[in-house]
């Protein structure tokens, strides 16, 4: 692929790529998404439809973000995760996953940010150590399943297929505390506390070799409320962010709070809820998730969003995220 094209505009994307192109990372986009399920159908994973009007229940941590919309007069909102929907059945079913849409009301016109794109999610029982194994299992199924089934639409696009190959288990790991320490050291301006930026993910990437990087155990303060402090450092949640070549953060995940007194605080307590009750939101919006935590179903559980353009981005080896999809939504407008 011609990494100098320049994508001005989502409108003309299609004259900048040309339709054979277009048509091949649609088959690279599919093949992903059958790499995943494959990974979930053998570990007994079972997918779930989820709501995509929602409550605040449907955000990410930037409520800023939500695009809102009238439901026969009650204020909701285009869903950014399916995550609390998945948690609330994880006593009864176990692996739970999900696939779908994810809106985001980016005002940024650029190469990272669109204000549609594809979610996988996972939760499940365990802890914070089979979480990075389930994230390294299920990206590693997504690239295998695209090496295997299309290597012809990999080289018609002149994809470095050794770089793909070259992908190995287990993911190298660092702390966020060790990241901040990094970029301090070569020059950046970034304390600890300081949520990082696209520009230091992509420091690091080349830092550590462009491999994929798990980045552990970022700040409370600057995380979603029921991520899991951990137990020894209580000024950190047991969360990881991995970094890919190209596309930077392409999965986030964390290990989840599941009592529901320390649920009912951090949500309190948290910056999204201020934020939402600045917009005329409360708590109630959230009721339905409290009443399932406190009425018994507190199972300790993991689990994570991978955004499918993020790791297409990394798969064609790309700097645009526009072409990794082939009808890219931003503020340009609708198509």
């Amino acid at each position: 692929m011609n990494h100098t094209k320049k994508l001005v505009s989502t409108k003309n994307r299609h004259m900048v790529l040309g339709v054979p192109e277009v048509h091949l990372i649609a088959k690279i986009e599919s093949e992903l998404i059958k790499g995943a399920r494959k990974y979930f159908e053998e570990n007994n994973y079972t997918e779930v439809v989820v709501p995509h009007i929602t409550k605040a229940t449907g955000s990410c941590e930037n409520i800023d973000t939500l695009f809102e919309v009238d439901f026969f007069g009650e204020r909701s909102f285009l869903c950014q995760t399916g995550q609390l929907y998945l948690e609330s059945l994880i006593p009864y079913i176990g692996n739970v996953f999900c696939i779908g849409p994810s809106f985001r009301a980016e005002p940024d016109v650029d190469n990272r940010h669109l204000t549609e794109f594809t979610l996988i999610e996972i939760e499940f029982p365990g802890g914070f150590d089979k979480l990075l194994r389930e994230i390294e299992n299920t990206i590693y199924s997504m690239i295998q399943s695209v090496l295997k089934n299309k290597k012809e639409e990999l080289e018609m696009l002149n994809i470095d297929i050794d770089r793909l190959k070259g992908i190995k288990m287990p993911f190298k790991k660092i702390t966020y505390t060790e990241a901040v320490e990094i970029l301090a050291k070569n020059g950046f301006d970034v304390n600890w506390g300081d949520d990082l930026k696209s520009r230091h993910e992509a420091f690091l990437s080349k830092y550590f070799g462009s491999v994929p990087l798990f980045l552990t155990h970022y700040p409370v303060g600057i995380k979603f409320f029921n991520m899991r402090g951990n137990p020894e450092n209580p000024k950190v949640v047991n969360s990881a962010d991995l970094i890919l070549p190209f596309s930077g953060e392409a999965v986030g995940s964390a290990e989840r709070h599941h009592e529901y007194e320390e649920i009912y605080y951090r949500l309190t307590h948290s910056e999204m809820l201020k934020k939402l009750i600045d917009k005329g939101g409360s708590i109630k919006d959230f009721q339905w998730y409290l009443d399932l935590i406190k009425s018994g179903v507190q199972v300790p559980h993991s689990g994570c969003g991978i955004g499918l353009n993020r790791v297409t981005q990394f798969v064609l080896g790309v700097d645009d995220c526009r072409m990794t999809t082939v009808w890219p939504q931003n503020r340009e407008g609708l198509l």
